[in-house]
């Protein structure tokens, strides 16, 4: 059972930028994603990699701003954030999918984080 640690959330304002990382329990040569929730709303994709990092997919509302990255030799995967707005408030998932190529589909993955809060106020 692979084990997620998101970590860099946090109050940032508004235009500002804001990097996320996870830490996986194991080295895992699968497609890694990230995830958020608002409060009172459902959990949405936000972006994904693949294996060995050559191929990403991200949301509309991430492109040009969100970019996702990994370091297999740390276990590592990252949500660089940009041009942050207060809809980008949310708790952030890092999760599992054990497929070659990401996916924007929440029931493909396996294994998730608890999830880093970000605020972002106005």
């Amino acid at each position: 059972q692979v084990q997620l640690v998101e970590s860099g959330g946090g109050l940032v304002q508004a235009g500002g930028s804001l990097r996320l990382s996870c830490a996986a329990s194991e080295r895992t040569l699968s497609t890694l994603g990230w995830f958020r929730q608002a409060r009172g709303k459902e959990r949405e994709f936000v972006a994904a990699i693949s294996r060995l990092g050559a191929t990403t997919y991200n949301a509309d509302f991430a492109e040009g701003r969100f970019t996702i990255s990994r370091d297999n030799a740390k276990n590592m995967v990252y949500l660089q954030m940009s041009s942050l707005q207060s809809e980008d408030t949310a708790v952030y998932y890092c999760a599992h999918a054990p497929t070659a190529f990401p996916t924007g589909q929440s029931t493909s993955y396996n294994y998730w984080g608890r999830g880093t809060q970000v605020t972002v106020s106005s």
